[in-house]
């Protein structure tokens, strides 16, 4: 049985994650997690990778935001789509670590707002975002390039980990996915 058939997504995966598998090779989306913001069969999905910090701040990418609130804010590759525009997104959590409310593709304005209503909002700042044609994720969700979780509180603080978290989520989906999650970057050097 393929691992795609015992772990069937629901109807609409906005606001999932996705996790590719270990035996993907897309340069794009090598050991990532991608946080699904749009998914439609008739519009495909949109998305960004939520596991590949930059290493720079929003002020390193513009100098406006220098000395201001949201300057310090780490920014993330977001995908291989439209590098050159920055999103912006906004998670409010509710009582449960799995429930939230998402701001995506707002303005600084409006994330100065929410913050100031709620110091715990999130911001989070993306360079480009990751897309797929109408049927395109359904048909590497068949292909098991991609496993389908939840996104929770716990995952989204340790995002800065990069691979390690891609690693441990992997992992604890499946004895198997943990296996393979494990092996080497060149097996040939263990």
């Amino acid at each position: 049985m393929k691992f795609s058939e015992r772990h069937q997504p629901k109807s609409t995966l906005s606001g999932s994650i996705i996790l590719s598998h270990p035996s993907l090779l897309d340069p794009n989306f090598v050991k990532t997690i991608v946080f699904l913001s749009a998914h439609s069969k008739e519009q495909g999905t949109l998305g960004v990778i939520l596991n590949r910090p930059m290493g720079r701040k929003l002020s390193d990418l513009d100098s406006s935001f220098i000395g201001k609130p949201f300057g310090n804010t780490p920014v993330y590759e977001g995908g291989p789509v439209e590098k050159e525009k920055l999103i912006i997104a906004a998670w409010e959590w509710l009582d449960s670590p799995s429930s939230f409310k998402l701001y995506f593709g707002i303005d600084m304005e409006k994330a100065e707002n929410l913050q100031a209503d709620n110091p715990s909002v999130k911001i989070a700042c993306f360079v480009g975002h990751s897309g797929w044609s109408p049927g395109q994720l359904e048909h590497e969700l068949n292909e098991d390039a991609w496993i389908v979780s939840a996104l929770d509180k716990e995952l989204f603080a340790r995002l800065e980990d990069k691979q390690v978290v891609w690693k441990n989520v992997v992992g604890s989906v499946s004895d198997e996915l943990r296996f393979l999650a494990d092996a080497p970057e060149d097996p040939e050097l263990n």
